[in-house]
């Protein structure tokens, strides 16, 4: 067959029908083209606040937080009681609230135990007290139960807030620099830690409210001198296993110093552990005052916290058991909340539960 009937078999030979492949490109406007919503990108901590929602008793945890700290703002100030008041013709009072006591609960009625068995009395109405309400009850010297469990509550946050920030910043600049230098900076740096660890925080607090004036600012400096240790275990860990990352590397090699490349190229990337610590510190430092004012070497009178108003509830526990019920419950609620909070926020900080 000669060259040119070769050709023309070609030129006439039907096609098949062309197939589309995925390896096509398609032109598409704009208008056209579809994004994946469920996987866009989003910021951290978006992210972040998209996993702590997830977490329930965060959340839970959360709420009960904001309505302590709201009642600690307003509720002193809600039925006209100053925290400090004295009126002993109003003393040992039972709970009464207005509106709710026609239920009969809550209506100034008070079990006593006599030598003859139980009997109930209204100190309202033997004293002729109509028109007074104690919502939480009144103590031994008259004073309002709900204005100084609010007063207390304040107290309380205050002092364990600063002692936790003040800890948080002196206990992770402490582990972030002896980590990042390691060696004999490292070695004398950690050996004093362990000197500090080794001394009972409670003796060290017992003397510090004996020599210094009791108060709050007292307890706040006697908490910052004991409870920074573990902000700065957990630091020197989180440095250790940055320091020789590529970023770390790229810093230095163009010139970084010390001080820059820990506290700004490593410190936001620990951020996480230090906030998910300081949630778990909290808690800690609300139970340490607590038990100082307890044992009678937290807050002098006439102000008050959670723990004095407990101290002076137990010394009645046993005639009038609702004078300690009310800073129980809350301090219990405060400390329960944060750890539940701080156990929320380290599974949303960390990005290897993002897939669980």
């Amino acid at each position: 067959m000669s060259k040119a009937k070769t050709q023309a078999v070609q030129t006439f030979t039907p096609q098949k029908p062309y197939t589309p492949v995925d390896s096509d490109f398609v032109l598409k406007s704009d208008a056209a083209i579809e994004v994946d919503r469920n996987f866009a990108s989003q910021s951290v901590w978006k992210d972040v606040t998209t996993r702590f929602r997830r977490k329930k008793s965060g959340v839970v945890g959360l709420w009960i937080v904001f309505i302590i700290i709201f009642f600690a703002i307003i509720g002193p100030h809600m039925n006209g009681y100053d925290y400090s008041a004295q009126d002993l013709k109003s003393k040992n009072l039972a709970p009464r609230v207005p509106g709710i006591e026609r239920m009969g609960i809550f209506n100034g009625d008070e079990k006593m135990s006599t030598s003859t068995g139980t009997k109930t009395t209204n100190l309202y109405e033997e004293e002729g007290l109509d028109d007074t309400y104690y919502w939480f009850g009144s103590d031994r010297y008259g004073r309002d139960i709900w204005t100084r469990t609010w007063q207390g509550a304040r107290v309380s946050l205050i002092i364990a807030v600063a002692a936790t920030i003040i800890d948080m910043v002196i206990g992770m600049s402490y582990g972030l620099i002896s980590g990042y230098f390691g060696g004999k900076v490292d070695m004398v740096m950690q050996r004093i830690l362990e000197i500090m660890n080794g001394i009972p925080r409670l003796v060290i607090v017992t003397l510090l409210l004996l020599i210094l004036k009791p108060g709050m600012l007292t307890i706040i400096f006697a908490l910052m001198l004991t409870e920074w240790v573990g902000m700065s275990r957990i630091a020197r860990a989180e440095m250790l296993k940055l320091k020789e990352q590529e970023f770390v590397l790229a810093s230095k090699t163009l010139g970084a110093r010390p001080f820059h490349i820990i506290f700004a190229e490593i410190l936001p990337n620990i951020i996480g552990p230090i906030i998910t610590q300081v949630m778990f510190s909290i808690p800690t430092a609300i139970f340490t005052e607590a038990f100082l004012s307890f044992v009678g070497l937290g807050i002098p009178v006439p102000q008050c916290s959670l723990g004095s108003l407990i101290s002076d509830g137990y010394n009645s526990f046993t005639t009038h058991p609702y004078q300690i019920v009310a800073p129980i419950v809350v301090m219990a609620l405060l400390m329960l909340s944060f750890n539940l909070i701080g156990d929320g926020l380290r599974e949303a900080l960390d990005p290897k539960m993002k897939e669980m």
